[in-house]
């Protein structure tokens, strides 16, 4: 399960004892859950943000760094962060199709993830034509209205049926 969190949460002076205290609480294994960062958090306090995240993943906590590719993408972020994966922004996935500009982009950003291990989740995916030039591109994860809107558990869970079905006839071809 993913969580977005904020700045201002992120700076929260107990922070990393509230966040454990709720999964103790709820009785939710850390690992399950992955916090979702954006650039904005270690504008500010770099040396911070690293020795908070690492005090979250000794805890067993995974991160994602959000909306990559839109603020400013600092590599640094990558080389000194323990991101577990990172977040094609929208942006970028919503122009694949028509701009090679941005499926270039897409694609050096999932070349760059695998090269650094990193998981690359795809953002925004709301056709076919998109998922398909994901999965050329070497993407893996995804997430966007082509997997299915708001509904209720049995549509979702059909639609879900369906979208896997199509990954892999796709990846199959």
């Amino acid at each position: 399960m993913a969580i977005n969190i904020s700045a201002r949460q992120f700076r929260e002076p107990d922070f990393v004892g509230e966040l454990q205290a709720v999964v103790a609480r709820h009785q939710v294994p850390a690992s399950c859950l992955k916090l979702e960062l954006t650039e904005s958090l270690f504008l500010d306090d770099l040396d911070f943000a690293v020795e908070r995240m690492q005090r979250l993943k000794q805890a067993g906590f995974r991160f994602a760094l959000d909306d990559f590719g839109t603020g400013y993408s600092s590599l640094t972020y990558l080389k000194k962060l323990p991101f577990d994966e990172i977040k094609v922004d929208q942006a970028f996935v919503s122009d694949i199709l028509e701009s090679e500009r941005a499926a270039t982009i897409v694609e050096t950003i999932i070349r760059l993830g695998k090269a650094l291990d990193l998981r690359v989740i795809a953002e925004g995916v709301e056709t076919a034509g998109q998922l398909t030039r994901l999965l050329e591109g070497g993407c893996e994860a995804y997430q966007g209205y082509f997997f299915g809107r708001p509904a209720p558990i049995d549509e979702f869970l059909e639609t879900l049926r369906e979208r896997e079905a199509f990954i892999q006839s796709t990846k199959a071809g």
